[in-house]
């Protein structure tokens, strides 16, 4: 089997943070192609990675389109209610 190879062009920033592990946001490129924005684990201790996913551009900004009109068609919590 072939080795896979990685470089990380840009670290977007950190989802979560449980201790060793870190669910990032980077742009990677895989097998010195062209980068694409990836998602999964890190350990920071020593540079393991988890299974994760890896989105194109244009996949990415569909994500993000459909978590914004998700997220924007949820009904307000009670919580938001009872501070007005």
């Amino acid at each position: 089997m072939a080795e896979i190879t990685y470089k990380v062009e840009k670290q977007i920033g950190v989802i979560n943070d449980s201790g060793a592990w870190e669910t990032q946001v980077n742009l990677i490129s895989w097998n010195h192609a062209k980068p694409k924005y990836d998602i999964r684990k890190w350990n920071v201790e020593t540079g393991k990675m988890s299974k994760g996913i890896s989105l194109t551009e244009d996949e990415m900004l569909a994500l993000r389109d459909l978590l914004n009109e998700y997220f924007d068609s949820e009904p307000e919590s009670d919580e938001d209610e009872e501070e007005e």
